[in-house]
């Protein structure tokens, strides 16, 4: 198995039989507003392009799962890309109808905890609570992934999310050989982080029973923790060695 980062929470993750891709966020630099004006420097989104080989990488997609509508997980070139090759599209059943008014080919939906059967093995939609105190009723519902497939590692897709008791269960009872932790510190001008605080980024690395995965870093202006400041407190924690913390483009085979 290999997991492809792209950008931010872009993700792509290939087997033997399929290629899936992770909340496609495939538009040019600056093509999205500034998410925070006064707490980081405006800059537009994303601040990065895609990595020249992505094109190679998505070529070969034959699904895409979707945590959540935020547009920096599914944008206007994410939608056109998955419209075009009519992609099968897997969500959580409260997105269903927005997706699909999109023109998304929605061909499975997901509720929290209830397994279904996912291309030849399954999957399990896991809530995600996307900040802090109040400001996560404002970002709405989020939906990560517990992924099986046959021969192939088990792999928990966090989305955005900060440490819950559902994270702590899927670590603990799930065990899944990866996990993906989103973890640029993400702040807008109001409330707390809206993903998890480096304490908490810290817990989740440390209780993860197989290897972490790390994105959502240094693509959006709300996103202050860098690369170097995680890998930083992972040495730091004896931390380092299990968590693969991957520039754009690159890949993590496993």
């Amino acid at each position: 198995m290999k997991l492809h980062h792209l950008r931010n929470a872009t993700l792509v993750i290939e087997t033997d039989q399929h290629v899936i891709l992770v909340d496609p966020m495939l538009g040019k630099r600056k093509t999205i507003p500034p998410f925070t004006i006064f707490r980081y420097s405006a800059h537009r989104n994303p601040m990065v392009s895609l990595p020249k080989n992505s094109r190679d990488i998505l070529s070969r997609v034959t699904h895409c799962l979707i945590t959540h509508l935020h547009p920096d997980h599914i944008d206007k070139a994410g939608e056109v890309f998955l419209r075009r090759k009519s992609i099968p599209v897997t969500c959580s059943v409260k997105d269903e109808k927005a997706l699909s008014k999109r023109g998304l080919n929605i061909t499975q939906t997901l509720d929290y905890w209830q397994p279904q059967p996912f291309l030849d093995g399954k999957i399990t939609g896991i809530p995600a609570i996307h900040g802090y105190g109040f400001i996560a009723k404002l970002m709405g519902n989020v939906m990560g992934f517990y992924i099986e497939l046959p021969n192939e590692k088990s792999v928990y897709v966090s989305s955005d999310t900060i440490f819950t008791e559902h994270v702590e269960k899927v670590l603990v009872e799930f065990k899944p050989d990866i996990a993906t932790v989103a973890c640029g510190t993400a702040r807008l001008d109001i409330g707390q982080p809206l993903l998890m605080r480096m304490n908490d980024i810290l817990k989740f690395t440390a209780l993860a029973p197989g290897k972490v995965f790390a994105n959502h870093l240094e693509a959006l202006n709300h996103c202050p923790t860098t690369r170097e400041e995680l890998k930083m407190a992972l040495a730091e924690n004896d931390l380092l060695s299990k968590t693969a913390v991957p520039n754009d483009g690159t890949y993590v085979e496993y």
